[in-house]
């Protein structure tokens, strides 16, 4: 006789488990449960069937895998909970007698200190793992270091979180591993490539941050306490893997004065000559072995001795010197080939990008992102007012070092300039300085993009920027591009049929008018018509009888007829008229017809030419989508229709860059 099964015993009732369920088997309270999952990576799961899975008639809706739960019976961290449970209770407890002092000697002596570091251990067991999981841990420390201190964020998290995120970048200064930024809405993004992985992370505007109640901030806080270990691990392995110490050295008072950056000393062997290549790691060794001066001077004389250092230089063209690093550019074989996808500057090109120049930042421009733009590209030099912090390379805007200022307030007239203090070296607001050029904000993010220096004159002060796309998003084809001009983007004939469009649109508006005026012309005579008694006079003899008007006014029922009738004549005009034209053509005398008209006709040739050949085409789809089978014809509608509504969106675009193109050409 075949074993009886029970309920629960097997399948999808023994794979999962609720959460009430997994808090009363690792006997803890709920908050505990959650800091616990987020700390080890534990997630809630869902079954194919919540009623096969629930073991009990209640409807269930957080469910967790059972292997999960049981792992977590063996964690350390639950004696760390239990032990803090139990010192709260003492607390509550002395509370409760008034022994404040015996409370405060508990909980500063006997207070258990949770240490996360074998959970990174566990949970990332390769460097590598944990610098693919670093963009939301980026997101969340930047976004807790621009946080106002409060009750439910204290200032020591965000003290904390500021110095990890000071040091991240730091590193990517000195190994210029920065490669895109982006300024958008929710922020400005960041990404940088360290050891082949490209780390997207998202960091907020420094503007005044309210915290709002309906935030779960202990939930935050708990991805904070283990992210801050997160980033502390990482910072100190890619630190010593270039040569520094770390943690770097500190400047507390410094960086109350508003030094951010320049409040950190790195030190280490050849912090200067650290260079910006990184060969990725293969089992935990370099791939570069180091080669001490001793043996390289052993090398150079044995080349010497045996004469092959000979080869004149000259032979060499300098196009042809190849460099070690350099990157390949794959070149299409054929025009028709699609064209494939460069790969990115390499550090040594991103590190010399502003190396050569000399930077004044205006108060109104955002000093810390484009301080840290601007180093992590190069840049060694860089000034701005005192009121913006120490740390700056001069305070002096009439410094003649200075080659480009950034500023981001409109040019005034020189008669709208406040007048100059007498004997002051200051610089009037909104004044120029002659040999100096001066660019937008934007100018900085754009060149970093796009991977040169870009014209400043498309930058200057009060100048119509260029669009700022995303790095990020590649161009389709047929999508809209701001950048390329209209002519390149638009359908043959798109201009005339969206002109026609909004011609007669007008028309529809002002006849639309008319007919508002005509009615209310109509009404003031009804209104006339009618005497002091309130009756209305009529004119007409017959009783209740139709007016003649009206009789003569009636069409009947032939309007398909007159409007077949009235295309048919249409048609007509246009063919005699094409034969005219051919007629005076060949007499060689200039046609005299009407040129509204002509044009008229042309357009409405044109579009109705559009019109046929599309209807042409759509037939000819329907046809080959009889020949295929259903799933083919879905797919093929949904392939369809997400293309039609790309070709809208992007025609909408389009038209509207017309209209404001036709608008400004009309005003000038």
């Amino acid at each position: 006789m075949a074993k009886i099964k029970k309920r629960g015993a097997s399948g999808q009732a023994k794979n999962f488990i609720t959460r009430t369920q997994a808090v009363r088997k690792l006997q803890i309270s709920l908050p505990d449960f959650r800091r616990l999952c987020i700390f080890k990576g534990i997630y809630p799961r869902e079954p194919r069937s919540k009623k096969k899975a629930s073991k009990t008639s209640t409807p269930n809706t957080t469910f967790y895998y059972t292997k999960d739960i049981q792992y977590l019976l063996h964690e350390p961290l639950l004696r760390k909970f239990r032990e803090q449970k139990a010192l709260a209770k003492k607390i509550a407890r002395s509370l409760g007698r008034g022994e404040v002092g015996d409370a405060a000697r508990l909980e500063k002596n006997l207070a258990p200190k949770l240490s996360l570091d074998h959970v990174i251990k566990e949970r990332y067991p390769t460097f590598v793992d944990a610098l693919r999981d670093l963009d939301d841990c980026l997101s969340l420390l930047f976004l807790f270091a621009s946080l106002p201190s409060t009750s439910s964020v204290p200032p020591k998290t965000i003290a904390r979180c500021q110095r990890l995120c000071h040091e991240f970048q730091h590193y990517l200064i000195t190994t210029n591993s920065l490669r895109k930024s982006f300024l958008s809405i929710k922020g400005i993004y960041y990404q940088a490539t360290i050891q082949g992985q490209d780390i997207l992370w998202l960091v907020p505007y420094r503007f005044v941050q309210k915290v709002n109640g309906d935030v779960d901030y202990r939930i935050m806080a708990t991805f904070v306490e283990f992210y801050t270990t997160l980033l502390g691990f990482v910072n100190f392995r890619l630190y010593t893997s270039i040569g520094l110490v770390y943690p770097p050295r500190f400047d507390a008072a410094s960086d109350e004065k508003g030094a951010e950056l320049t409040a950190f000393r790195l030190e280490g062997k050849n912090v200067e000559q650290v260079k910006a290549i990184e060969q990725p790691a293969t089992n935990g060794k370099t791939t570069n072995e180091e080669v001490t001066q001793e043996i390289q001077d052993k090398v150079d004389s044995v080349v010497k001795k045996a004469g092959l250092d000979k080869v004149s230089e000259e032979k060499v063209p300098e196009d042809q010197t190849t460099n070690e690093y350099a990157i390949d550019k794959f070149e299409p074989a054929a025009p028709e080939a699609d064209t494939l996808a460069q790969p990115e500057a390499n550090a040594d090109e991103a590190g010399t990008l502003f190396s050569s120049f000399t930077f004044f930042i205006s108060r109104e421009a955002p000093k810390g992102p484009l301080e840290f733009l601007l180093r992590a590209f190069g840049c060694k030099r860089i000034a701005w007012d005192e009121v913006a912090g120490e740390g700056a390379f001069t305070h002096d805007e009439k410094d003649s070092r200075i080659t480009h200022q950034i500023v981001d307030r409109p040019p005034l007239p020189e008669s709208a300039l406040p007048a100059a203090p007498e004997g002051s070296n200051e610089v009037r607001p909104g004044g120029r300085i002659p040999g100096r050029t001066y660019v937008q904000p934007q100018w900085v993010w754009d060149s970093i993009n796009e991977g040169k220096l870009l014209r400043p004159d498309l930058y200057a002060p009060g100048a119509t920027l260029p669009p700022h796309l995303s790095p990020w998003v590649k161009q389709s084809r047929g999508e809209y591009d701001p950048r390329a001009s209209l002519a390149a983007q638009e359908e043959e004939g798109e201009a005339e049929r969206s002109a026609e469009e909004d011609e007669s649109e007008d028309e529809d508006v002002e006849e639309s008018k008319t007919m508002e005026v005509d009615g209310e012309e109509e009404d003031e005579e009804e209104d006339e018509s009618v005497d002091d008694h309130g009756m209305d006079v009529d004119d007409d003899d017959s009783e209740g009888g139709e007016s003649e008007e009206e009789a003569e006014d009636f069409g009947g029922f032939n309007d398909a007829d007159d409007a077949v009738s009235e295309s048919e004549d249409e048609d007509e005009a246009l063919r005699s008229q094409h034969q005219k034209e051919l007629e005076a053509e060949a007499a060689g005398l200039p046609f005299s017809g009407p040129a509204n008209g002509s044009s008229a006709a042309k357009k409405s040739s044109k579009t109705k030419k559009y019109q046929t050949q599309k209807r042409k085409e759509e037939e000819e789809l329907e046809r080959q989508k009889m020949m295929m089978s259903r799933k083919k014809r879905k797919l093929l509608d949904k392939m369809l229709y997400s293309n039609k509504k790309k070709d809208e969106e992007a025609q909408k675009l389009r038209s509207k860059r017309r209209k404001l193109e036709n608008a400004a050409k009309s005003q000038a």
